[in-house]
């Protein structure tokens, strides 16, 4: 009977439970998924001149493309390198943080970083594995300043030796593009050649009271260390036959209109006196002219790249530098813009060479390599003037050596 009575009790609860119905569970909703928030990225801004090509803005849209936290916008300044230094001088000199990079003429560099305008960057070549030596030497040499590097360089501009090579015998030209020759040998092949295929005189180069003088100075003194000796030589130049009469008053453009004119065998100028040569529009054409190193260093020119000790965007601002100094904006300013690349490995890059064919050249390549730099000082402007004004003097017959030797010394301190 309890057997009977436990399996009836059994039933019932097996019963009961089959007949609750299951018990309902709600859907379950998602709302859709938004997209996140785009993150804005952080503007740095980059003081420079306009480009006549479309590097500049290459360079800008290939930055902004590849970083996913800043953006550069290209404050484009006034083309005159005076103003553009005074307008410079006012906003940096205000402690202003209004512009984060900015390009400098190569003898701005020592002024901006004697009264701290500029942020050190050895910390920022060695964080991208980088040394100096990588980079132009008088490019690099123009942004040192009390040991430390402040610039990276933009592009380069030097001076250097052109020569008629429809003139030159075949030793002579590979003993001038191999930079084996001192200043007398160029005086003695100077007034050899004069005279030969029409031409009136043997050199021609800048000597008039300006900019040029110094640059030129430079490159007769060895970079200064030998002022008295640089100057004696300069003379000598003056003094010779194979020069003009009026050489004392050569800028660059009675330089290129003596050369290219055919009146010049030697010509010491800029880069874009080939560019003149390759138009055609000139009696000496492009096939006829050869490149050489100056014997003791070629003035480097151009402009560089600092960061504003001010900035307030200071790891943008690096960031920038890093790309636009470094090898893949480089390439995009010697491609694009046909600009002199301040990063060494570029001179043997393919693309880079077919870009510009001066690059090519045996002698402007060993050229390149030996640049040099105008003093790097707090006072630059003051500098060159004393060095023109004395250097002429004594050159004009109107000074002694003795004197301007002095002055040129004590400013250089």
């Amino acid at each position: 009977m309890k057997k009977l009575l436990a399996m009836v009790l059994v039933l019932v609860m097996v019963l009961a439970v089959g007949c609750q119905s299951t018990p309902k569970v709600a859907p379950v909703t998602t709302e859709p998924t938004q997209p996140a928030a785009p993150v804005e990225k952080v503007t740095v801004k980059f003081a420079v001149q306009a480009d006549s090509t479309d590097a500049l803005n290459q360079l800008v849209k290939a930055y902004n493309d590849s970083s996913d936290k800043y953006q550069v916008e290209a404050v484009v300044m006034t083309n005159d390198s005076g103003n553009m230094h005074d307008q410079l001088i006012n906003s940096l000199s205000s402690k202003s943080g209004e512009y984060d990079v900015i390009s400098m003429d190569v003898v701005w560099a020592g002024e901006f970083a004697a009264a701290g305008y500029l942020e050190p960057i050895d910390t920022l070549i060695k964080d991208n594995g980088w040394l100096p030596t990588d980079f132009n030497a008088g490019s690099m040499a123009s942004g040192k300043y009390k040991g430390k590097n402040y610039v990276l360089p933009y592009f380069s501009d030097l001076g250097f030796l052109f020569f008629r090579k429809d003139i030159l015998s075949a030793e002579d030209a590979k003993k001038l593009e191999e930079g084996g020759y001192t200043w007398a040998e160029l005086l003695k092949m100077a007034e050899g050649y004069m005279g030969q295929k029409g031409t009136k005189y043997g050199h021609v180069y800048q000597s008039k009271q300006y900019e040029g003088l110094t640059c030129n100075l430079n490159e007769f003194t060895a970079n200064w260390s030998d002022i008295k000796g640089g100057l004696e030589t300069m003379a000598k130049f003056v003094k010779s036959k194979a020069t003009p009469e009026d050489i004392l008053a050569y800028t660059e453009g009675e330089t290129h209109n003596a050369f290219l004119n055919g009146e010049a065998v030697f010509a010491r100028n800029w880069p874009y006196m080939n560019g003149m040569a390759a138009s055609g529009e000139y009696n000496v054409k492009a096939e006829q002219v050869g490149f050489a190193p100056l014997p003791t260093g070629s003035t480097v020119g151009g402009w560089i790249l600092g960061v504003n000790a001010n900035s307030t965007k200071m790891d943008g601002a690096k960031d920038f530098l890093s790309f636009i100094a470094g090898p893949k904006g480089q390439k995009i300013n010697a491609t694009v813009g046909s600009y002199m690349p301040g990063f060494n490995a570029l001179l043997a890059d393919s693309d880079v060479l077919a870009a510009n064919a001066l690059l090519t050249n045996t002698g402007f390549q060993n050229a390149l390599k030996a640049t040099i730099a105008r003093p790097v000082v707090a006072n630059y402007s003051e500098v060159s003037d004393v060095i023109q004004i004395k250097a002429h003097e004594f050159l004009s017959g109107n000074g002694k050596l003795e004197d301007a030797v002095k002055a040129i010394e004590e400013k250089l301190k």
